[in-house]
């Protein structure tokens, strides 16, 4: 069956780095499209980024060039590169595809 695995999560200060992983197994990788959505409690799910299975990319208007999604098809692997993290982009972090979702990693940007 499908499966999406994320890591990479954890605490940093404003301004920092951070790199998520969405390591994936149970389907063709390199056939689909591969997303990153945010969630906050209480709201609903924000689009991140995404990248096709032709290596175009796509985010959402709040990244302003501070993230870059990647993907490494001999290891069935998505990534996010995310720089200049501000307070505000504290959430848990999903990858999917399809109707599929990974279970998330938590990101929280805090001094």
């Amino acid at each position: 069956q499908v499966q999406l695995v994320e890591s990479g999560g954890g605490l940093v200060q404003p301004g920092g780095s951070l790199r998520l992983s969405c390591v994936t197994s149970g389907f063709d990788f390199r056939l689909y499209e591969m997303l990153w959505f945010r969630q906050v409690p209480g709201k609903g799910r924000e689009f991140v980024a995404s990248i096709t299975s032709t290596f175009r990319t796509k985010y959402g208007d709040f990244v302003k060039g501070r993230f870059i999604v990647s993907r490494d098809n001999a290891k069935n692997t998505m990534s996010l590169q995310m720089n200049s993290l501000k307070s505000e982009d504290t959430a848990r972090y999903y990858c999917r595809t399809g109707v599929n979702w990974g279970q998330g990693t938590q990101v929280t940007v805090s001094s």
